[in-house]
């Protein structure tokens, strides 16, 4: 075969749901030498982590870490780490991916049970708690943000709930963190798990979570298994955690000052993690949220300017991805093929019942910004007219600078 050459990918300005294009302050710090996994540069870096990621999820959880693996990796951790067979387990499904952690769990060989909204709305807190009441489950595990419908899931009065039946609460918060207000303790979360490719403007690999002394206690109450005691005496009763990559009991050990070795710790992926934390701590974590605001709305109030449906409870929407529907009239593909082929910008599809229905538009991370916004709206109109849709001569833009005006 013949030797292939350097990777050189064409400019993209990715504008769906994600992964987005990485901040370059992040690929720089990802260029930096590797160094030993217990060199006390690599142990002070894992420290640091831990810390920025603290602020970022708002939580003063001692096992605030990084899963080395994209975000359905951390997940999966979660999961098989805090769920035993027979466990009973409840998912309010609003979109595919409860859908996923509904699989997940199953493969954890929990006994699940799901509450369902259509999709484009939410789950009612009341329709939550009559699960609940009937399920009486360990474990709630929600989809803080899903991106396939763009809808965000409101956590008040789910602590309450879980505390009335003892209950772990486990988000995924992989399309919100960072952009859309997330306060794990305040909110009572036990377990959240995110991924860097979104509103945390990184590349997909690296997956920042935390887990609540609740949650802890429970993973370390399944360390000894082989042993067959615990630490007190008593007889062991769990079940070993099914996973030896994912299994958080020596996840924790590893990013303890103890250091016990689990695998070798993704040396490029922890200065990435660490520098997309830090870029949104130097400016505070309560602007850049109101910065996804901004250009979300801005992103909005263009794609209503071009005349076209936004799809969904615009009451529920994150703040980093719009869905727009679809014009009868028009190929969605070729719509999407065009603006990548023409423009170098990508929008997103989606899923399922809405696969050809909805266009996904993001405004996240390092591309939630004014010319990204006003470039993809312009390059939509111009591909829209050119598949003969009648949309208004730079309606789209307009409409984002009065929005932009607004925000001066």
């Amino acid at each position: 075969m013949s030797l292939p050459g350097p990777i050189d990918p064409p400019a993209r300005l990715l504008m769906g749901p994600g992964p987005i294009s990485a901040d370059p302050r992040v690929l720089r710090a990802m260029s930096a030498q590797l160094v030993g996994q217990y060199d006390p540069f690599m142990t002070e870096a894992m420290n640091e982590v831990m810390g920025l990621y603290r602020e970022i999820f708002a939580t003063a959880n001692q096992q605030t870490l990084l899963v080395d693996s994209t975000s359905r990796g951390a997940i999966e951790a979660a999961l098989v780490s805090l769920l035993e067979p027979g466990d009973r387990v409840l998912v309010p499904v609003m979109g595919r991916f409860g859908h996923l952690l509904v699989e997940i769990a199953e493969r954890c060989g929990a006994e699940v049970h799901t509450v369902d909204a259509p999709w484009g709305t939410v789950v009612p807190l009341e329709d939550i708690a009559a699960a609940m009441e009937r399920v009486r489950p360990h474990l709630l595990a929600m989809v803080h943000g899903d991106t396939s419908t763009t809808m965000m899931q409101p956590f008040d009065g789910l602590r309450e709930l879980c505390d009335r039946y003892e209950c772990l609460l486990y988000a995924d918060v992989t399309a919100t963190l960072g952009g859309n207000p997330f306060p794990t303790d305040e909110w009572g979360v036990d377990a959240a798990t995110a991924g860097l490719q979104k509103c945390l403007g990184g590349p997909s690999g690296s997956a920042p979570a935390t887990f609540s002394p609740r949650a802890v206690e429970v993973i370390e109450a399944r360390r000894s298994i082989e042993a067959g005691i615990r630490a007190d005496g008593d007889p062991v009763t769990a079940h070993p955690i099914r996973s030896n990559y994912f299994d958080l009991a020596m996840i924790f050990d590893y990013w303890s000052p103890r250091r016990l070795n689990h695998h070798t710790e993704a040396t490029t992926m922890l200065y990435g993690a660490r520098e997309c934390a830090r870029l949104i701590l130097e400016t505070g974590l309560a602007a850049n949220q109101e910065r996804h605001l901004l250009h979300g709305n801005a992103m909005l109030a263009g794609v209503e300017g071009l005349g076209l449906e936004v799809y969904g409870d615009r009451a529920y929407k994150m703040a980093n991805v719009v869905g727009v529907v679809i014009p009868d009239e028009v190929d969605g593909e070729a719509v999407r093929a065009a603006m990548l082929a023409d423009f170098g910008i990508e929008i997103g599809t989606s899923f399922g019942p809405l696969a050809g229905r909805v266009w996904r538009i993001g405004t996240m991370g390092y591309n939630a910004r004014k010319d990204a916004v006003l470039a993809t709206l312009a390059a939509l109109e111009s591909v829209l007219r050119r598949h003969g849709v009648a949309v208004p001569s730079g309606g789209g833009v307009d409409a984002a600078y009065d929005v932009y005006g607004t925000a001066a």
